[in-house]
């Protein structure tokens, strides 16, 4: 046969791997560490130039005709795509709170802040059917407004519009997300391999909604929240009220917010659920070439208008849908309410009794009255005494109900975009609210090399300086940009008393810290990074290498009053690999939850590495444990983690689940101890060219250089100042 032709009945080109999740290299070795998480974003996925600054850009963007565009938007109807009651406002709303409400507080991803909806699996889950064609309709305005107006922006700004159209005065707005350009492959959205498969697989009892798998929020596989008709989809309003109120808590809502956020939800809009759902085609990402990334496209009716299939329930809330008042509040609690079917057959219920002209309109004919709805999530908001509490409060003051859910929809629109040091635009409110983690400015004006010398002198050992600062640095989240050191939280609670942090040993060195704050001008938060970058310099010292580790003054320390405790408790590390101690045996293995500590650190693969490393040669580990420190000189900011894990000379044992003897070939005799955390180093075959690198002789001041970047990166990650 000639090598130039290909064998008959032979397709030239490579199937499967270029296209299916399933052939990846580590789908043949499912159990191996994949890293993948730690290159996602990369540049070479991301269209702009290199240069490209999106605040720059957004500093040239004429706001005001973009707010202009995006409201003469909501009345112009589409003929492909028509507005419920001539308005997209309800529509755009959905977008927006599909987009935000992805968001939970125990790993700070999901949410809007990055234009996630735009891919799978979030653009082609059930729950959000049609946010597709919202999209579609935005694309013009994004087309105009180009590099000036990010996706994750505008899918927000619209809904947050849509809203001020239909009557409501917000709170305020900020611009500022940065769009991703792929698929998010650090987020955790439960296990199942079936949409909305049933919710028990997530909780050790159903029953108990604080027993759901953590980090999730959402109750199945595809939903944002909880399932309208009822837990399960079987109705029971109480039930779904405590289903609801766990949800709302891992996103970040209480008891009144939650309240607000539905009844100002469900204000505006209608559920869409007239027709068969078995017409609708595939969702976006199963969908043919030809319908150009649409889904749920419904190719046997009309599929559009009063004909529209979405979900599963069908109906308005209120009798003006389009209109931002109380109306919600009179219909759920002045009428008895009874179980029906809506065509799509979904369970919801009707009122038992209702004037005609209490009834909201077609969405096609205003003169046509239809029958209202309220799902089993709005059931709950009149059973459940604390919610029925709420729903009367806010029926008494209307003024206060909608002051309420202004906040509670800015708070769910911006939950994810960190503090207000990211906030751009001319509607960024003036209050500081307690949920963006305030923090006072802090000092530039003191002599810093005074303040070195004073931490040097105290007495102070290199682990506990740097072991200090990296406890205080490490609980920044680059998922929603909370946590850091800035603020120097570290010594207020909860996270005083987090046992990762080791609270003896956190008293004993802040005890010595604070007052050299005190005494030179300096925030505490500067002084605890600044004590563990004298620490490394000492250790790079007594490696023989005259290091500097760069320093940006100017953290704030932030006081209790300005710490909302109760949502930093879901941050307490359960484990750190970067100083080997977990808080007990976990189903996934340590590696892996480094690997996630890692990503949410915004670290590269390499970074991770070199960390890793330098810290246990410091002797960094928690509690002192001897585990992985692969050196003779600790305290020295040596290579010898690497040069000794990848010595042949020596061999690992195995002596416990997460316990290993490093033994002499030769002898036998036992040399080191180490954990999963640090032998992945050596067995996964990505990091073990890292480490390689690191343990050859000419990079020795290549490790400690990288260290100090790699270090630097994290001490400085929440510093927004410094972008």
């Amino acid at each position: 046969m000639d090598g130039n032709r290909t064998p008959a009945g032979k397709c030239p080109v490579m199937h499967g791997g270029n296209t299916s999740n399933n052939e990846s290299v580590t789908s043949w070795w499912p159990n191996a560490l994949n890293l993948d998480i730690l290159a996602q974003h990369d540049s070479k996925t991301n269209p702009m130039r290199p240069d490209f600054n999106y605040r720059e850009e957004l500093k040239s963007l004429d706001i005001e005709a973009l707010k202009a565009d995006v409201r003469a938007l909501m009345t112009d109807s589409k003929e492909w795509w028509p507005a419920d009651y001539g308005h997209y406002g309800p529509m755009m709303v959905r977008v927006s709170w599909h987009a935000a409400g992805s968001y939970r507080l125990a790993d700070g991803r999901g949410g809007g802040a990055t234009g996630n909806q735009r891919f799978a699996p979030l653009n082609s889950w059930p729950d959000n059917s049609g946010t597709d064609k919202g999209r579609r309709l935005l694309w013009p305005i994004k087309k105009k407004y180009g590099n000036k107006i990010s996706w994750a922006d505008l899918i927000i700004l619209a809904g947050t519009i849509g809203y001020e159209t239909m009557g409501l005065k917000t709170f305020g707005f900020s611009f500022g997300r940065e769009d991703i350009w792929h698929p998010e492959k650090d987020v955790y959205w439960g296990a199942e391999k079936e949409w909305l498969a049933p919710s028990d697989a997530r909780y050790d009892d159903v029953s108990q909604p604080e027993t759901m798998e953590n980090p999730l929020a959402a109750v199945q596989m595809g939903l944002i929240y909880v399932n309208p008709e009822g837990v399960n989809g079987v109705p029971d309003p109480q039930r779904t009220a405590d289903q609801v109120r766990e949800t709302f808590k891992r996103m970040a809502m209480d008891d009144e917010e939650t309240a607000a956020l539905t009844a100002g939800g469900h204000t505006v809009g209608k559920c869409h659920g007239n027709g068969n759902p078995d017409d609708l085609g595939a969702e976006p990402e199963a969908a043919g070439l030809e319908d150009q990334g649409l889904g749920w496209l419904n190719k046997k009716t009309r599929g559009i208008g009063r004909d529209q299939v979405v979900g599963g329930p069908e109906g308005a809330w209120t009798s003006n849908p389009i209109v931002f008042d109380d109306g919600f509040f009179s219909m759920l609690l002045d009428h008895e309410w009874e179980l029906t079917k809506s065509p799509a057959g979904a369970n919801q219920w009707k009122p038992v009794n209702i004037a005609e002209e209490d009834m909201p309109p077609d969405v096609e004919d205003p003169s046509i009255r239809t029958m209202p709805l309220m799902t089993d999530a709005d059931m709950a908001m009149k059973v459940d005494p604390i919610y029925r509490s709420y729903m009367e409060k806010f029926r008494a003051d209307p003024e206060y109900f909608r002051d309420t859910f202004a906040r509670a929809w800015f708070k769910l629109t911006h939950r994810d975009l960190g503090p207000k040091d990211n906030y751009f635009g001319p509607d960024v409110p003036q209050e500081d609210l307690i949920w963006q983690d305030p923090i006072p400015a802090g000092s530039t004006g003191y002599d810093v090399e005074a303040a070195k010398a004073r931490i040097a002198e105290s007495g102070l050992s290199v682990a506990d300086m740097v072991a200090t600062a990296w406890d205080s640095a490490r609980t920044f989240r680059g998922s929603d940009k909370r946590g850091g050191a800035n603020g120097a939280r570290i010594r207020l609670a909860p996270q005083k008393d987090w046992e990762g942090n080791e609270p003896q040993r956190l008293a004993r060195v802040l005890s010595v810290l604070e007052p050299i704050a005190a005494e030179t001008g300096a925030s505490v938060a500067d002084i605890i990074v600044l004590a563990g970058n004298v620490g490394i310099e000492q250790a790079a010292k007594a490696a023989g290498l005259d290091l500097t580790v760069p320093f940006a003054p100017g953290r704030g320390d932030a006081t209790a009053e300005q710490t909302d405790a109760e949502s930093f408790d879901p941050m307490e590390p359960l484990a750190d690999g970067f100083r080997n101690w977990e808080k007990k045996e976990y189903v996934v293995s340590p590696e892996e939850m480094m690997l996630d500590r890692a990503q949410l650190l915004g670290l590269t693969a390499p970074e991770m590495t070199v960390l890793v490393g330098g810290l246990r040669v410091i002797g960094a580990n928690y509690g002192g444990s001897k585990h992985g420190v692969l050196t003779d000189r600790e305290g020295t900011l040596t290579n010898d983690f690497f040069v000794n894990l990848t010595d042949m000379a020596n061999s690992w044992v195995p002596t416990g689940r997460n316990s290993y003897e490093l033994r002499d070939r030769a002898t036998g005799a036992t040399k080191w101890t180490a954990t999963r955390a640090d032998l992945v180093f050596g067995s996964n075959s990505i990091l073990r060219a890292y480490a390689e690198v690191y343990a050859q002789d000419d990079n020795r001041e290549k490790f400690a250089r990288d260290f100090v970047a790699a270090w630097t990166k994290v001490m400085n990650a929440d510093r927004y100042d410094l972008a």
